[in-house]
């Protein structure tokens, strides 16, 4: 009988401990930052729960191919992060290339990107977030979009992607300041960077069949094959445009541009995303002297930072768990000191 009651008082504190880390964090959804071309941009905020005045800020770009996913399914990392690091944490949604029927360009994804995190540095403090110190991070197509932020982060122009530049205007700017002001102020700037199995080159992803129906996201997103840039640009004839949204072709030396510490992961077994891209990328930024940690998970496969178990046989409760304390010992070392 003592036995049984034992059992029943262990199981009510385990019932109330989980509720009271539930209660840990306040989440704050479905916040509108941006609506270009009438179409709305939301993101999540997280808040640690622990009467600090101010937190480091972490921002999180999904991934899913830039074709599927929208920021649910960072839910857990954002919460757990959150929770466990004691970092405010906005989780970002921006547009895919199969919305506003199937005609997104994948400039217009990076403008959103950029526009979120804007919007963040503006606002953030209203949530208990200090944007002064803040980090970026995402997964595979999330990582590229990271990594466009530190690379090409200063290509801004008020004409947005045409004319010689293809630069960049951001869904949202700073009230009174132009995409040129933005970059002139480096505004973009942020603390520090992890990048989860990322992807860095879509100029030979396009060369590879990314525009085609053999991407089998295409039909993961209910969609037909299509241009990166629509139908009237195309990779043979205009590489240009493919590059110019490939940070591969953009890491700096830390002489010309010091980039933020960055933290690259990924899985052994990734095909998706394979270490050797990641350590491509990594011996570039180590080349040019940049600050950068990078790390290997043996038997991992992609998406591990996705909620539940996912398609690539991840599990995020199985296989996040050693990741995660790594990004919050590098986020602790990088944001916190």
């Amino acid at each position: 009988m003592r036995n049984t009651i034992n059992l029943l008082m262990a199981l009510m504190l385990g019932v109330s401990a989980l509720s009271a880390a539930a209660a840990e964090v306040k989440v704050h959804k479905g916040i509108e930052f941006a609506k270009p071309d009438n179409f709305p941009l939301t993101l999540d905020i997280y808040v640690p729960q622990t009467g600090k005045k101010s937190y480091p800020v972490l921002v999180i770009y999904h991934g899913g191919g830039w074709l599927v996913n929208n920021n649910s399914i960072m839910n857990d990392l954002s919460n757990k992060i959150a929770r466990d690091g004691e970092f405010v944490v906005a989780n970002m949604n921006y547009r895919l290339l199969v919305d506003q029927g199937n005609t997104v360009k994948m400039n217009q994804i990076i403008e959103d990107v950029f526009g979120g995190l804007l919007w963040v540095k503006d606002h953030i403090a209203e949530y208990g977030g200090d944007p002064s110190r803040i980090a970026v991070t995402g997964d595979s197509a999330g990582g590229h979009l990271t990594t466009m932020i530190l690379t090409r982060g200063r290509q801004l122009e008020s004409d947005g992607y045409a004319g010689d530049s293809l630069g960049f205007k951001p869904s949202y700017l700073p009230a009174g300041k132009t995409a040129e002001q933005v970059a002139q102020e480096d505004g973009l700037k942020v603390q520090a960077a992890i990048v989860s199995y990322g992807a860095f080159d879509l100029y030979k992803a396009a060369q590879g069949g990314f525009e085609s129906p053999s991407n089998m996201f295409w039909k993961f997103g209910n969609a037909e094959a299509r241009g990166l840039f629509g139908n009237e640009i195309n990779v043979k004839d205009h590489a240009d445009y493919y590059k110019a949204v490939s940070p591969i072709y953009f890491v700096p030396k830390a002489s010309e541009y010091k980039l933020p510490p960055q933290f690259v992961h990924v899985g052994s077994l990734d095909k998706t995303t394979p270490p050797e891209s990641a350590q491509h990328y990594v011996d570039l930024l180590k080349a040019g002297k940049q600050p950068v940690e990078y790390k290997v998970y043996p038997n991992k496969n992609h998406a591990y930072l996705d909620n539940g178990c996912n398609w690539a046989n991840s599990c995020f409760d199985k296989d996040a768990a050693w990741p995660v304390d790594d990004m919050i010992n590098f986020l602790n070392k990088t944001l916190k000191n």
